[in-house]
């Protein structure tokens, strides 16, 4: 338990198998299909690729507001994502609903620099966030964020709190020891 009496919470996201899952006392509540990295996995400023590593929610952003609310810049813009505003904007990265921005643990991996340059998922705008429900979950598509049905970002982050630790895994064979 936590201090404030909360069990225990964190969430790993599978690139392998496109999923997230939430983990509350070392037990499994549920697994979302999503969409990570069409570049894959990397770390690298500008790569467009998802990080790997540990990593907490460093802001959630978005409590409260409707269902495909859209935000720029973390803002939320007035607009309610639909197909008619999608054709309107085909250029845009829908960004919907809530945001979990992640900032990484590691330095040299996924925060600060390190040899090539900046690695800092931070930085870089990394998001667990809602897409347009015509957007693929199980496939890789997103431009370096976690992508997730909207009502599925809803119902995660009415359950984590900033803080909460996120692993983010190559493959199932990474996760042992970390939900144990």
């Amino acid at each position: 338990m936590t201090p404030d009496n909360k069990p225990s919470t964190q969430l790993i996201v599978n690139i392998a198998q496109q999923t997230l899952t939430l983990f509350q006392a070392h037990t499994e509540v549920c697994c979302y299909p999503i969409s990570t990295a069409k570049n894959g996995i990397g770390s690298q400023q500008d790569s467009g690729r998802t990080p790997l590593g540990a990593h907490v929610i460093a802001q959630k952003i978005g409590n409260n507001e409707p269902i495909n609310t859209v935000f720029i810049g973390r803002l939320a813009t007035g607009e309610i994502h639909s197909a008619t505003l999608s054709a309107q904007h085909p250029e845009r990265d829908w960004i919907l609903s809530r945001i979990l921005w992640l900032s990484g643990l590691e330095a040299g991996i996924n925060k600060g620099n390190n040899s090539q340059g900046g690695c800092d998922t931070y930085e870089r705008y990394i998001y667990i966030h809602g897409t347009a429900d015509n957007e693929p979950m199980g496939v890789p598509r997103s431009h370096g964020c976690v992508r997730m049905r909207n009502q599925d970002i809803i119902e995660l982050f009415a359950q984590v709190d900033e803080g909460t630790p996120v692993f983010i895994v190559d493959s199932v064979n990474d996760v042992s020891g970390i939900a144990e």
